[in-house]
Formats: structure tokens, sequence, C-alpha cells
């Protein structure tokens, strides 16, 4: 596999871009291709075995665009699917879980909250994950029910957006949280209201950063860092429904970068 080929990332939907963000800032001299598979948007309340057939669908796809490794920019689909991945195509598969870790270690509420998808709490990865930080940390769960659709439709900012928040962010501050923990690629586009919504000693982590840093040591491991240090390539995005929420979230036109609609 040549270090020059791109690395492919996709989500259910345009969320995942939040992940792309942190990986394009570390890695600027890597070429990257992103999907956004907003038709099947949202992966959370489908069966395993759907989100495990989306997953593949997307892993081929980028496989036949020449990845080099593939980031599960989603958290349903690391969270269900990703053995799978692993274990069925040799490139390497970088995958995106909840930052339960370093939430439970800082906390000094011992109450932590965490805001993700059915497909992510009901998940076996999250419970080993959350089990393993129970016994002295209060982990309050609360399902994202609706704000996917909201930030796949281009309302992320929307007073209905900002309602929904609080409803879903009451019993977690009623157990007094100091971290919230967001487990869903899409919700790092909510913090504009969220820190509306929360009190200022609440820290909000996402596990964007983590990914790319992994990412670097995936591909450095494996030799296929690019050796590029003077021309930073164009980064390509594909949606495979109306590309325009995925351009707004990545300021396309002022960066001049590609969006297109792919069927795929």
């Amino acid at each position: 596999m040549s270090s020059t080929k791109p690395i492919g990332i996709f989500d259910s939907g345009v969320g995942g871009t939040s992940i792309w963000k942190e990986i394009h800032e570390l890695l600027p001299f890597e070429k990257t291709i992103y999907l956004a598979d907003s038709k099947n948007a949202p992966y959370g309340k489908k069966p395993i075995q759907e989100i495990i057939n989306l997953s593949r669908k997307n892993t081929e796809k980028l496989l036949g665009m020449g990845a080099k490794t593939i980031v599960v920019a989603c958290n349903t689909a690391t969270t269900n699917a990703i053995r799978v991945l692993r274990s069925n195509y040799n490139v390497p598969f970088i995958g995106i879980e909840p930052a339960i870790k370093p939430a439970a270690l800082h906390s000094k509420t011992k109450a932590i909250g965490i805001l993700a998808t059915q497909g992510t709490l009901t998940s076996d990865l999250f419970h080993q994950a959350s089990e393993l930080y129970s016994k002295e940390i209060r982990i309050i769960e609360v399902e994202g029910h609706g704000l996917v659709e909201l930030i796949e439709s281009g309302k992320r900012n929307s007073n209905r957006t900002k309602s929904l928040l609080r409803n879903l962010l009451k019993p977690m501050l009623e157990h007094s949280i100091d971290y919230l923990v967001l487990g869903c690629s899409h919700y790092p586009y909510l913090m504009p209201v969220l820190k509306q919504i929360l009190p200022e000693d609440v820290q909000v982590i996402d596990s964007g950063e983590a990914v790319a840093r992994q990412t670097k040591v995936v591909l450095k491991k494996s030799n296929l860092l690019s050796s590029e240090k003077e021309t930073k390539p164009t980064p390509e995005f594909f949606s495979n429904t109306n590309p325009e929420v995925l351009a707004s979230l990545i300021n396309a036109e002022e960066n001049k970068f590609k969006v297109s609609h792919l069927d795929f």
C-alpha cells in the first residue's frame, strides 16, 4: 500500500466532519476522502446487522477510491461494526468511542453525563467501557433522540434544537455533572448551543482530537504516513443526499473544498 494514497473517512452523515477537521489539522499533508452517508442517517436506531451492512458498504466504496486506512467517524458504527470490518478487510481501521475515561478520571462531583445515540448506548463496547468506570462515578446516559436529524437538516442552532437540548440535559444537571461526554460525532456541532445551556463549570469532551492522534500513530506504525511536506492535497467530500449542509459545515466555498453528490 502506497503512503500517498488517501485516508478514507465515513460517517452516517455530516457529523464525522468534526473528526475530519481534527485529522486535517494534525495531518495537513495527508489526502483525505470523506463519505457522508446522510441517506441512511441516523444509524443510532437501526438493527446491528444493518449498521454492519452499511459500514461494509461505506468501507468498500472508500477502498475502491484507494483508501490506505479507514476512519470510522461514527460512534454507532464503531461500537457495533468495527470488529467485523477489521476481520474482513486488510487495511487499518481507526474507530471513535465516547471519551468516558478522561471524564471519569477528572470528575470532582463524581457524576458525568453521556449524550449519545441509542445504537451507541446499547452496544457491548459501550457497556464494557461504562461498567469499567461506573463503580465510583455516577454516569447519566441520555439518548440524543432527534439531534442528528436536526443537524443533518441544517437546524443545529434553531430554537427547536435549543429546546430539545435543554430537556435532554436536565437529568444530567440535576445530578450535578461536571463533565459532558459527546458520544456522537454530530454533537460537536452543537457546542454553541451547549455553551448557552450548560453552567460554566461543566466541561464538554468529544473524541475528535484523540482520534486524530490515533490516526497518526496507526499510519506511522504501518509505514503509511505521507512523505509529502510541500503541497497540501485538496480533500474530497461526498454525500449521497443534497451536499449543501455538508458544504456549509466545512466552509467549502471559502476553503475551496470539493463537495460532490455521489450515489453509494
